[in-house]
């Protein structure tokens, strides 16, 4: 077995808890901003120890730095940020399991992205499973209760909210990806998780100035709920070593595909822990999405 394999589904699992957690929070009094930052601001720190111990023990020094690592870095780390406060926005109007579905359409915009930005394939069947892909989303958007015509139904908050969220997510991961490949071609967990302590240390500071501009009370409230933030910091910190790891060893488009196991994690999440219901509809836009998806990854 190859190790971005293994490396991936710990990432899948780590994250579908992180989201569990955020889901948690943005029920308390933290706002999207204010449970965005949490995620950040405890994982930041502990991301930079790693690294400073990971150099010690290895005696390794800091890898060159090119130009166009910092370019990757900000847009990665400002793509990130808007996707997770558009899912933590979503989960409050869909359901978990659909919340998280929407949130991995970023595979087929992976794709795309990866394909205009660093050159990665994209074949006829990889159209094919895009088109697919769409089929499904129309489904998942059509929200239960809407009346009213198609259109106006499935042009709806919640589906604005997921596919930012998924483009986003596309946007980051290729970038995230750049930034590792930016490092050159020394020891790959240093490249990765270096990549990482400097882009969550850039998302805490761009959230914190925000807080204190626009929200400032936010920040006492993520202090005061640290018990829940912090263990969301592990989860954020070990899932985010381990995505920012895959990249390094595969493209994209693979690493992303096998994490959809992660809506597998989700949906037992939403059944078991939130005790929340999908319908008909809902469960066909998931199976369909996921269908494309896969077709998408043997395409590639």
């Amino acid at each position: 077995m190859e190790l971005w394999i293994p490396i991936t589904i710990a990432a899948a699992f780590s994250q579908n808890l992180r989201f569990m957690l955020q889901k948690h929070l943005k029920s308390t009094r933290l706002s999207v901003a204010g449970a965005t930052f949490a995620r950040f601001l405890y994982s930041a720190p502990l991301v930079a120890l790693i690294v400073v111990v990971y150099m010690q023990l290895r005696g390794f020094d800091l890898p060159p730095v090119q130009p166009v690592f910092w370019a990757y870095v900000v847009i990665g780390g400002m793509g990130q940020i808007i996707r997770t406060m558009c899912v933590v926005a979503l989960f409050s109007q869909r359901n978990f399991a659909v919340g998280l579905t929407f949130k991995n359409t970023e595979v087929i915009l992976s794709a795309l992205v990866g394909f205009i930005v660093l050159g990665e394939g994209l074949s006829l069947w990889g159209v094919l499973a895009i088109v697919i892909g769409f089929v499904g989303l129309i489904l998942l958007s059509d929200a239960p209760g809407n009346s009213g015509p198609l259109l106006r139904r499935i042009f709806n908050p919640a589906a604005g909210l997921g596919l930012l969220s998924g483009l986003s997510f596309a946007v980051s991961a290729v970038a995230y990806r750049g930034g590792v490949l930016a490092l050159g071609e020394g020891d790959t967990f240093l490249r990765a998780n270096l990549t990482l302590a400097v882009v969550t240390a850039f998302q805490s500071v761009v959230l914190a100035v925000w807080l204190l501009a626009r929200e400032r009370g936010q920040i006492t409230q993520v202090l005061a709920s640290w018990r829940v933030a912090g263990l969301m910091g592990i989860m954020s910190m070990i899932g985010s070593l381990c995505w920012f790891t895959a990249f390094a060893l595969q493209t994209v488009a693979y690493v992303k595909g096998l994490g959809q196991v992660e809506l597998l994690f989700g949906a037992l999440a939403s059944y078991f822990y939130f005790k929340e219901r999908s319908t008909w509809r809902e469960v066909a836009g998931i199976v369909i999405l996921l269908v494309s998806i896969l077709l998408l990854v043997l395409a590639i």
